[in-house]
Parts: structure tokens; sequence; C-alpha cells
């Protein structure tokens, strides 16, 4: 290789989504090894309360942290198949030489997976604080927009084709659901809490009774290492679990699940801003700032660049979410294979879905709103967006099947001019007297789409538990 090109720390040169973004703060190998000190640190704090190492292992473990080279811990990682064996070795050699005699107390009846786990929950929830942040502040803005534009005229499409009339403002408050439901479900794993991990070599806490003995000359039956979790979890801000869950991946599926919602709810308000803002549609536009979204060969474009880096990170989330489901097929007590392979997946779904959601805040608290250009789109099928409307108010007079007949007709006779072909035929069909100008009215066919958004924005400002309110008394 040459010297050029010498490794260093991924500073995200292909992940544009996170790069710079808060969530590349919180999971990047500085941080990851910091939250594997801080593991440590709890566990002697929490065998120091049982009286089992020095009250200063604790403090030594943190001040050795400082001496830690991660790229060197990284390389040497092979060697175990994971980075905590190296971790450790470099760990306790720092605690050394501060004090000799508290080398013995670091990773006390502790396994690499106790660490590692542990230290992946730190980084976890401090990544979902910052998700559930940026997501509510999404949703916040979402609400604003579905509240001002609550009766602003749009075309509603369906598989790619303009459908009938529907409101901004019933799209927006259908992007606000699922965002609104996605911080839902980012809060509710942080209000439960993420578990400690701390189980031993299989899970039986077998080293941390033995080092009890060990210490104290006393194995009298006592079991005071199932105090421990309780203790370190306490310390972490993390929650003690009933049993040690190496082969129970519980805990990461569920993470997994959240993040991909969020990815994939984050996605569709992107999905729709791409095609609002395509040229021939102009919608939408994303806010604009010096520099973004040009293209290094036609000086003319302003790409949605914003709207792309999401939609880039919904598509990748769902896919590193099913290699942290499959992990959950664990054999025996500890697997080879299955928890390796977690480790770099997870961190991409925090990464991703926190880089999505701190760009949607951007993109939506200055999302450009063309309303006049939305009422255009409206009429340039020339009245076949009111159809089903047509069809439905001239069945009772004519018959369903004649009146789709004479739609049809009308369609076909004059497809830019529907309603004045349509009053032809009506004329000729006997003289039916039907307003066909009212008919075609668009502003009119909106069902109750101003009472939908009314319902979305009270389940949004309101108390959450998770579902909208269906019960149509409580609509205007």
């Amino acid at each position: 290789m040459s010297e050029t090109f010498r490794p260093g720390p991924d500073s995200g040169l292909l992940a544009p989504v996170w790069a710079g973004t808060p969530v590349e703060a919180v999971t990047g190998d500085g941080a990851w090894l910091a939250a594997m000190v801080e593991a440590e640190a709890a566990l002697a704090t929490a065998q120091a309360t049982l009286a089992v190492v020095p009250h200063g292992t604790a403090a030594a473990i943190r001040a050795a942290g400082a001496d830690l080279d991660v790229v060197s811990i990284a390389r040497r990682s092979r060697d175990a198949a994971n980075p905590v064996v190296g971790f450790v070795r470099d760990l306790t050699e720092a605690v050394a030489r501060r004090d000799p005699a508290l080398a013995d107390h670091v990773h006390a009846g502790c396994t690499s997976q106790d660490v590692f786990d542990t230290a992946a929950m730190l980084v976890t929830r401090r990544a979902l604080e910052l998700l559930r942040a940026d997501l509510l502040r999404v949703a916040e803005a979402l609400a604003g927009i579905a509240a001002e534009h609550r009766n602003t005229l749009a075309v509603a499409r369906t598989l790619a084709q303009h459908a009938l009339p529907t409101t901004f403002g019933l799209k927006a408050a259908t992007w606000l659901m699922l965002v609104r439901t996605a911080a839902d479900r980012v809060d509710a794993l942080l209000t439960a809490g993420l578990p400690v991990s701390l189980g031993g070599a299989v899970g039986t806490l077998a080293g941390y009774h033995e080092h009890v003995a060990a210490v104290t000359g006393v194995d009298n039956g006592d079991l005071p290492e199932l105090r421990l979790p309780g203790l370190m979890a306490a310390e972490l801000g993390l929650t003690a679990p009933p049993l040690p869950w190496h082969t129970n991946r519980a805990p990461i599926a569920d993470v997994a699940a959240a993040l991909s919602f969020a990815a994939g709810a984050l996605g569709k308000v992107a999905a729709d801003v791409l095609v609002q803002s395509r040229t021939e549609i102009a919608e939408l536009a994303e806010p604009a700032a010096a520099g973004r979204g040009a293209s290094s060969a036609m000086p003319q474009k302003r790409n949605p660049v914003l709207s792309t880096l999401i939609a880039a990170a919904a598509r990748q989330v769902p896919v590193f979410a099913v290699v942290l489901a499959q992990a959950m097929v664990a054999e025996d007590e500890r697997p080879a294979g299955a928890w390796h392979a977690e480790w770099q997946p997870l961190r991409e779904c925090l990464r991703l879905t926190g880089g999505a959601a701190h760009t949607a805040v951007e993109l939506v608290e200055g999302l450009v709103v063309d309303t006049a250009r939305m009422a255009r789109n409206t009429a340039i099928t020339g009245g076949a967006l009111l159809t089903e409307r047509v069809v439905a108010q001239l069945a009772p007079v004519v018959g369903r099947r004649r009146a789709k007949e004479l739609v049809a007709g009308a369609l076909a006779e004059d497809p830019d001019d529907v309603p004045g072909a349509l009053a032809r035929a009506l004329r000729d069909e006997s003289g039916i007297p039907v307003d066909t100008k009212r008919l075609f009215e668009p502003q009119e066919y909106l069902g109750s789409a101003d009472a939908l958004v009314g319902r979305a924005l009270r389940w949004a400002h309101g108390p959450h538990t998770g579902s909208a309110p269906a019960d149509p008394a409580d609509e205007p």
C-alpha cells in the first residue's frame, strides 16, 4: 500500500449521512473504547461495594483509559476475534503502571462479552437519546406544516399517476404519524432502560463468585455476586436484567426493530419530497444553502441532497437490522460468529438512523412549499381527477354502468376538457340537468381530509399511547 494511504480511523468518507452529525461522536471507535472503560470501572465500583476490590480500582481504571491506543487494540483484535482481550491486557498494564497492587483487580471474574455488550448498551443509549430528540423535533415541524396546509389543495398520486384531490396538510399529517410513532418506539426503549451485561464466561456468574471467595476467604453459600448487576447498572444508568443475556439477544433485536422503523418513517418523508421536487412537478423544494446540491457537471442543478441522504439511509438500515435479527439464532451459551456479526451492523444502524434524523430536522424545518404549483397541478389532467366523484353523482340518475360509460366517453372525446365533453353527452342523454362545473371542483371532493388532519394533530400533541384516536365523536 502506498504511504499516501495509511490506514486511519473511520471518518465517514463513504457515509455522508452521518459524517459530521452528533451521532458520529457517540458511536466512533473512541466512544466505543471509552464505553468499555466505563463498563470496567463500573464493575470495579460494584465490586468495591461488596469489598472484594480496593476502592481506588475504578478511579485507576478511568485514569488508565487515557493511555489506550484504539488503533493498536483494533489491529490486535484479530488475534481473539474481539477487541476486548487486547483492551483488557492494555488496560491492566496501564493500571499497573499507576498502582501495581490494583492491576490484579481489573476485569476480575469478567468475560469479554460482559464488557462489550455493556459498552454497546451505553453507546446505544447515547445514540438513541440524540435520535429521540431529533425525531421529536422533526415531528414538531411536521405538525406545523400539517396545520398550516390543512386546506392546501394538492393532487394525490397512486402508482405514480394522478388519482384524486387531497390536501398537502393530510400528506404532512401522514408523515407526522410515522415520525411521531418512531419517536415513541425509541422513547419506549429508553424509558424501559437498556440492560447491563454481566454473566461471566457461560452466564452463571461463577467467575465473580470465585473472585469473592478468593478475596474474602469465605464461601459459605451466600451469593453476593447476584448483587453485582444491579450495582453496576445503577452506576451506568442501565437496568439489571433477570438473567445474563449472552445468547438472549432480545435487547439488540428490539433496538434494531426501532431503528429500522425510524429509518423507514424518515425515508417515506424523503421519498415524497424527492418526487414533489422534480422539475416537472416542483411542488416542494429543500431549504437552500450555499454550495449545497451542486452538480460536478451541470451548473444549473440544485439537487435535493438532504432527501437523498435520508433515502439512502432508509434503504440500508433494514438490511443491517436483518443481520441483528438473525444473530438471535445463537448456539450454546456463547456463539461463534452470531455475536461477532452484530457489532458493525448495530453501529451502522445507530449512525445511519441518527444521521438521517438529524438531516431530516433541517429538511422539514426549512421545507419550501409551493401552494400555487400544487393547485395548478390538480388541473393538468383536464378534469380526469374528479371522475370517481362524477360517477358517484351520476349513478343515481343514470345508473352506475351508464355513468361510467358516459365518463369514459367524455375522457376519450376531449381529455383536455372532460367537463365540457361530459356536459354535451349528458345533454344528448335527454337533457339530464347536472351541474358539471360543480362536479369538477376539486376543493369540494376532499372527503374527511380536514378532520383527519385534526385527528393527527390532536394525537401528536396529546398524551402518547402509541395509537391515534379513532372515535369520530372527537372530530370538530
